[in-house]
């Protein structure tokens, strides 16, 4: 009976600190409608903020408290309302998500780069004071944890619903335009709400901190408990959020003293918040449809099939020079870079053209290469067969949450991702009890690319390939659906579509496309294990996706070599590895507004350099003259051959033009005095 009392103190503790988390959650996005996924980061780096100032700098602990929560907390929640995530929660929910995706990644490297990897422990408060109860000795900072989890949400409820702020708060997100009318502050209202929610992660992040100790990664992903309590709440319920994280709590406690620590199972222990955050979001009621002004995303220009085309084989070109010109060693980082581009590819549709964010992609690739080095079938069928067990897993993953968009559905790959870590990728079925498993490089139609060099060619006809078919694609009937689906879910609906299957294939085909790169990556390796496709890993590719461009085949090339050199730069500079991850966050969130990218800024400069050079060099070409005139004649004017033809020629001169004196007409074109739209000449006399 002791026993059980201790476990269940204990939850109400770890479910305390997951309530006050879960509230600032709540906050911000019932008045922003921003769902903050950076939350843990924040709780995070004031965690490393209140450690500084009270044991680095030596100040008393309730000053630093007081500074923590009362300064650089709120100023923080300030600055990111105004400077950041201002005017996100009436665009799409992809561009929020990836914004706050990216503060999640730029804050764990400023953590990294601020504060080195070093032993560091904040000591509890009132580390000396405690009761027993029970026969169970309850610490003071567990009583107060538990005290304050209460106050909390008796005061934001207060605040929500019994102040004229509250009432502004929650104005502000339903029709900011009529709060400003009435004489309200939008902006102000909202800048308020971002700062209490971070001091509200500030607090959890402190009070938890003595527990699980100043780590990066285990304050910020402990987050994903906030989440799955604030689900639990439907985003807006503080009450039904404060329950669900202290129902949380005690499950998680019980299960860590009752579930095996050994054998498949042991994992198990690990995922409850994973669990009951997917059993949440698959419980949701049916998801409105977003109405309103429809704030669409320019998608990039789509290339001609015949530019497509001779880029690829430009591509594969540079990359046969690179295989005779390298070692092996950096050949396996062309190789690398071309699976990560491969894997962006799969962002392109999903999120580029479909809207949608995967948290979990990476994770996707590691399951098409799982199934590779398990199938065992070093050839066509078999990778085919492992990027469609990934295809049948990602619809999988999409199925449960049928009738949800968006940020739901982003969530539950969120959800996957720790399943697939703790669950299966961590078990001895997967990658074996030394933690890796072996992979035999791919045969084509008979043929064994043993060489490095051979394989990597093979990988880049691979790209190429995903590359031309996914353009074919975005060009046809399918790709304007998409399209549609991402800018305007409510007319889609009007207009009778069910988006809900389409969804499901779209998850499926996405997944697909990333397991077919997970299989190719196993062949080159030789070697896979289970940190090769770590949930983390998903982020800094959806970023880099982002940051190079999202929405093009250029953007997914040009980040797959991006995220192939951040270990190479990192490993030739560990004392800047925090500071590229930041640079690469925060890049991130300047760009999360523009998908394009940086792939973008490249097709600018190319439309610039046509514009000053192109009427040069296209003036550079041969010429084919009109008899009775001289080439030489000043007074000419170079007309295209292919711009006067109102029908095919016979014999075209690929790059010929003609030469036309000044005050004559074109032929072929339409003199306005002279012509009528029904009267142009079809024919252009030799």
């Amino acid at each position: 009976m002791s026993s059980i009392l201790s476990f269940t103190i204990l939850g109400l503790f770890t479910g305390a600190a997951y309530a006050i988390a879960a509230s600032g959650l709540v906050l911000t996005y019932t008045t922003t409608r921003v769902f903050n996924i950076a939350h843990g980061a924040f709780g995070m780096v004031m965690a490393f903020t209140f450690w500084d100032f009270s044991q680095r700098q030596g100040m008393p602990t309730w000053l630093a408290l007081v500074l923590v929560l009362g300064v650089v907390a709120p100023g923080a929640g300030w600055f990111v309302q105004r400077f950041v995530t201002r005017g996100l929660g009436e665009g799409p929910v992809s561009v929020s998500l990836v914004v706050t995706v990216g503060l999640f990644v730029g804050l764990i490297g400023l953590a990294q780069y601020i504060w080195p990897p070093a032993p560091r422990t904040v000591p509890p408060f009132l580390a000396e004071e405690g009761v027993n109860l029970g026969g169970t000795y309850v610490t003071a900072h567990q009583i107060i944890t538990i005290a304050l989890s209460a106050v909390v949400a008796f005061a934001l409820y207060a605040l929500l619903n019994r102040t004229r702020v509250g009432t502004a708060m929650r104005a502000s997100v339903d029709n900011p335009v009529l709060l400003q009318l009435f004489g309200g502050k939008p902006d102000l209202v909202a800048s308020l709400s971002w700062a209490i929610g971070i001091s509200l992660a500030a607090l959890a992040g402190i009070l938890l901190t003595p527990v699980i100790g100043l780590n990066y990664y285990d304050l910020t992903l402990l987050v994903i408990n906030a989440y799955a309590a604030a689900m639990l709440g439907r985003l807006k319920s503080l009450p039904l959020t404060f329950v669900g994280a202290m129902g949380l709590g005690i499950l998680q406690s019980f299960a860590v003293a009752y579930l095996p620590s050994e054998g498949n199972l042991a994992g198990l222990r690990a995922v409850v918040p994973a669990l009951f955050l997917f059993v949440v979001i698959v419980a949701m009621p049916q998801a409105q449809l977003r109405i309103g002004q429809v704030k669409g995303i320019v998608s990039a220009p789509l290339p001609t099939l015949t530019k497509s085309l001779g880029w690829g084989a430009g591509l594969l070109v540079a990359v046969a020079l690179l295989t005779v010109a390298m070692g092996d060693a950096d050949l396996l980082l062309v190789g690398t870079a071309a699976t990560y581009a491969m894997v962006m590819l799969s962002l392109v549709l999903l999120t580029g053209y479909g809207g949608h964010v995967s948290l979990a992609q990476f994770t996707f690739a590691g399951v098409g290469a799982l199934a590779y080095a398990k199938l065992d079938e070093p050839n066509l069928v078999g990778l085919f067969l492992a990027a469609g067990i990934a295809a049948v897993v990602g619809a999988l993953v999409a199925l449960p949450v049928l009738r949800l968009t968006g940020l739901y559905l982003a969530l539950s790959t969120l959800a996957f991702g720790v399943l697939m870590d703790k669950m299966v990728f961590q078990a001895d079925f997967a990658f074996g009890y030394n933690g890796t498993l072996r992979a035999q490089r791919l045969s084509v139609l008979g043929r064994e690319f043993s060489s490095t060099g051979g394989y990597v060619l093979v990988m880049t006809v691979f790209f190429v390939l995903m590359a031309l078919t996914l353009l074919l694609l975005r060009r046809g009937v399918i790709g304007r659906v998409l399209i549609a689906m991402r800018d305007s879910p409510a007319a889609c609906g009007t207009l009778g579509l069910d988006m809900r299957w389409f969804r499901v294939g779209l998850f499926g085909l996405s997944a697909g496309m990333a397991g077919l790169a997970g299989g190719l990556f196993a062949g080159l390796r030789g070697t896979i294990g289970a940190a090769d496709f770590q949930l983390f890993n998903s982020l800094p590719l959806l970023l880099l996706a982002v940051v190079c461009g999202v929405t093009s085949v250029t953007g997914a090339a040009m980040g797959g070599v991006g995220l192939m050199l951040l270990p190479v730069l990192q490993s030739s500079r560990p004392e800047l590895a925090g500071l590229v991850f930041a640079v690469l966050g925060f890049g991130a969130v300047a760009l999360g507004r523009d998908p394009n990218g940086l792939a973008n800024l490249v097709f600018g400069l190319g439309r610039r350099l046509d514009r000053r050079f192109g009427d040069r060099v296209r003036a550079a070409v041969p010429v084919l003259p009109l008899p009775g005139h001289r080439v030489e004649d000043d007074s000419a004017t170079a007309v295209p051959l292919a711009e006067t033809l109102g029908g095919p020629l016979s014999s075209p001169v690929p790059g010929s033009v003609l030469i036309v004196p000044e005050g004559e007409p074109v032929p072929g074109h339409l003199d306005p005095a002279h012509q009528s739209q029904e009267e142009v000449p079809a024919h252009v006399a030799p």
